[in-house]
């Protein structure tokens, strides 16, 4: 049973998991609009809300907590910009659009994430 066991493992370990996350919020803050695939898409959405969330509070308990998760600039970011840009805002942040195509190597079905 998997009771209180949140998120999808994606057949790695805990390091590999947190990297791979850290990275995809990374270029989610940078871009704005990223293309993953569907699960991994769902996930970092969760994440990305909270990092928002954090920021909105606009307290230095939150900036540290931001540059614990992401990488100084990508936190800086969320904190100064993102943040402010949804603070009339009370939730969803971020947008998941599943596209028609799969990716060729595996079918594995594609989705757009992106923020609103």
């Amino acid at each position: 049973m998997r009771h209180l066991k949140k998120g999808k493992k994606f057949h790695r370990r805990k390091g590999q998991r947190r990297a791979l996350f850290k990275i995809l919020l990374n270029n989610l803050i940078f871009k704005e609009k990223i293309e993953s695939t569907e699960a991994k898409a769902k996930e970092i959405k969760k994440m990305a809300e909270k990092l928002i969330t954090i920021g909105k509070k606009q307290n230095l308990s939150g900036l540290r907590l931001l540059l614990s998760r992401l990488p100084k600039k990508a936190a800086l970011k969320v904190y100064y910009e993102l943040s402010l840009r949804y603070q009339n805002r009370s939730g969803g942040f971020c947008r998941v659009v599943k596209i028609a195509k799969t990716r060729k190597n595996d079918g594995a079905k594609m989705a757009m994430i992106e923020f609103v």
